[in-house]
């Protein structure tokens, strides 16, 4: 027997949880498979490794589905100011610039994940399958998709909905192509404890081997992510806790005081991304499965949940219409939406990570000057600003805090 579905999401992360949180309460029937729950939160865990700078976009769109209150009662560190530098040229932007409490909130990918999947639960359109695997997807154009389950389930859908990451499985399946290449430097995520208490301020120092960030946890623990070649990110995860606390106290600015330990070490390659198209008939990837990018700004999970807000914005209206859902027509109106503002934000954190991964000196000049202007010149400052918080740009109506049920 055949379960039939208006829209099948195809992993219950953070991005594919929030496009069934905007669907939630529509006439659509919608189904959530993911392959393994988040482990339940307590108060006295430690701190994940995997964490995310949430933009005041990000926030909205979690806030109007009914989710932020989910995060709000678990744990999250708000920030108020960024800093970038590098020699002679410095920038510090705080949220006062442009009358906001806050530029964003470092939360833990698992926290957003729990408040968005418990979010769920007050939709009775909204089915949960998890945990769940898939044994086989059906899909031809002009035709109804399946999911075959490793249950023993088979949902017919007419809309297949990938959310499951940057080797999508989904996207591989219908023959949706990527473009991608390796930026042949890696990242070491360090889980540190401090001697500062809680901090309001993340910033990014850029020095000739790589980057080095620094993101406020709770209390007096902070997320480093330390850019570097992969030999050297190789030799400095194998070292013990105590010799990399050592080295990193010797390579990172003063300004991150005392580290009185390292708990957890982690280290990924960089990798760009994107989908040649992010829609065929009946199918619409988000989020990793339809673009990775560079996370020197942390951008990557901000843009992909701008990406569920459009695509359930887009299917509420085609379902309000009585239109078909699957139409390419439809899904393409996602895509003109999302793949144009993508491919900006990627080509400038690109741009931004060759300018300040080269040491020749007339570009390191101007790359200091630059920085330099921008501490000097406000609007310029101040537009900079709203473009890291989400707020610039052709936004959903959730990003903007408009319910669309």
């Amino acid at each position: 027997m055949k379960e039939k579905f208006d829209v099948v999401i195809v992993g219950g992360g953070m991005v594919g949880a929030a496009v069934a949180c905007s669907l939630g309460g529509s006439l659509l029937k919608v189904a959530v498979i993911e392959s393994s729950p988040p482990p339940p939160f307590t108060a006295d865990q430690p701190h994940d490794l995997r964490v995310s700078a949430l933009s005041i976009a990000s926030k909205n769109i979690l806030e109007t589905v009914g989710a932020w209150n989910g995060v709000v009662s678990r744990r999250f560190c708000p920030f108020r100011r960024m800093r970038v530098w590098e020699t002679a040229g410095d920038t510090e932007f705080c949220s006062d610039d442009i009358n906001y409490p806050e530029l964003g909130y470092i939360v833990e990918n698992r926290i957003t994940q729990l408040a968005l999947l418990e979010r769920l639960d007050n939709f009775d359109n909204i089915e949960l399958i998890c945990p769940a695997g898939i044994n086989k997807i059906n899909y031809e154009v002009g035709k109804i998709n399946e999911v075959e389950l490793d249950n023993g389930r088979i949902l017919s859908t007419r809309v297949l909905v990938a959310a499951d990451g940057g080797q999508s499985r989904i996207r591989q399946a219908v023959g949706l192509g990527v473009t991608s290449w390796d930026y042949k430097q890696h990242a070491l995520v360090l889980y540190i404890e401090t001697a500062y208490g809680q901090q309001d301020i993340t910033w990014q120092r850029f020095t000739p081997s790589g980057p080095q960030a620094f993101l406020p946890l709770t209390g007096h623990y902070g997320s480093i992510v330390w850019y570097n070649s992969p030999d050297e990110v190789n030799r400095l995860k194998i070292l013990s806790h105590e010799q990399l606390r050592d080295e990193l106290v010797a390579a990172f600015p003063d300004c991150l005081g005392q580290v009185n330990s390292i708990l957890e070490v982690a280290s990924f390659p960089l990798k760009r991304q994107h989908a040649q198209d992010y829609v065929k008939p009946g199918v619409a990837l988000v989020g990793d499965a339809a673009h990775m990018i560079n996370p020197l700004a942390g951008q990557g999970v901000n843009i992909g949940l701008l990406d569920a807000a459009a695509l359930g914005e887009v299917l509420i209206d085609a379902c309000k219409k009585g239109l078909e859902l699957g139409d390419l027509a439809v899904l393409k109106r996602y895509e003109k939406l999302r793949r144009i503002e993508n491919l900006k934000m990627m080509t400038v954190m690109d741009a931004f990570y060759q300018i300040f991964s080269n040491d020749f000196l007339p570009v390191k000049f101007l790359r200091n000057l630059g920085l330099g202007l921008a501490e000097r010149i406000s609007p310029a400052k101040n537009k900079v600003m709203r473009s890291a918080m989400g707020l610039e740009g052709n936004l959903p109506k959730l990003a903007r805090g408009e319910r669309i049920i």
